[in-house]
């Protein structure tokens, strides 16, 4: 795992998108140890108050931040497994009234490098829930965010949908499952978030059933639009096999 950022410090990444209304989504890339470049995600749910939730940080660059603060106050920050670590010191030292939460199993390490207000949170607007994710031992939390649109489910490192790459590097994350043609559970995710695989299993069947389910966004990889409901019956009916 990649050493925590003291300070803000911004890597290569794009620009905010919108992907509802009351949503934007920026990808970057993270050097990883051993492992190269990994493209990440970090997620802006606006609520109705005007605050917003951050969902595994990213720093931006001044430009894309501006972006970010006019869409919505930065109050909640989201650490939604221990992995995804990296940015929390920084974006709390340029928020100090951010409220951190981070899943019970990953508040130790969490907190080795910003202080976590709670592991769970009711907020104040009822169309965003933060749920933790069962079958991870609280290792990992999910947004379900509800607009007129329909219902997008937030997940952090349980499914992955990144295409396979070039080069050794790309042969090595398909070989050992990272990679692949279509979203998956990674052998390496299972074995160190996955402690019931059949809990998993069933809440991914549930979340299928969401009303007006329009994507699945992961922390990598594509955001799962096409048909994400029969993404997640799929991946369950894998997992409980």
């Amino acid at each position: 795992m990649a050493k925590p950022f003291e300070d803000w410090t911004v890597l290569p990444h794009g620009g905010l998108s919108r992907v509802d209304d009351n949503m934007l989504t920026v990808t970057g890339l993270l050097d990883m140890p051993a492992m190269g470049k990994v493209q990440r995600r970090m997620t802006v749910v606006r609520l109705n108050d005007g605050d917003s939730v951050v969902y595994s940080a990213i720093c931006l660059d001044e430009p894309e931040m501006a972006s970010l603060e006019a869409f919505g106050t930065p109050r909640y920050l989201i650490v939604p497994s221990d992995i995804h670590r990296m940015d929390a010191k920084a974006w709390k030292k340029r928020y100090p009234a951010l409220t951190v939460i981070a899943p019970a199993h990953a508040r130790e390490k969490v907190e080795e490098i910003a202080q976590v207000d709670g592991t769970e949170l009711i907020l104040p607007d009822p169309s965003v829930r933060l749920v933790g994710v069962p079958g991870t031992d609280e290792r990992e939390l999910a947004l379900i965010v509800e607009t007129r649109n329909g219902t997008t489910l937030i997940l952090n490192d349980v499914i992955f949908n990144l295409a396979n790459g070039a080069g050794f590097k790309g042969w090595l994350f398909e070989k050992i499952g990272m990679t692949g043609d279509e979203p998956h559970v990674p052998p390496p995710i299972k074995m160190r978030q996955v402690k019931d695989a059949q809990a998993l299993s069933a809440q991914l069947t549930t979340w299928a059933h969401l009303p007006k389910l329009q994507r699945v966004i992961v922390s990598h990889g594509e955001i799962i639009a096409n048909d994400p409901a029969g993404v997640l019956e799929r991946i369950a009916k894998e997992l409980a096999a």
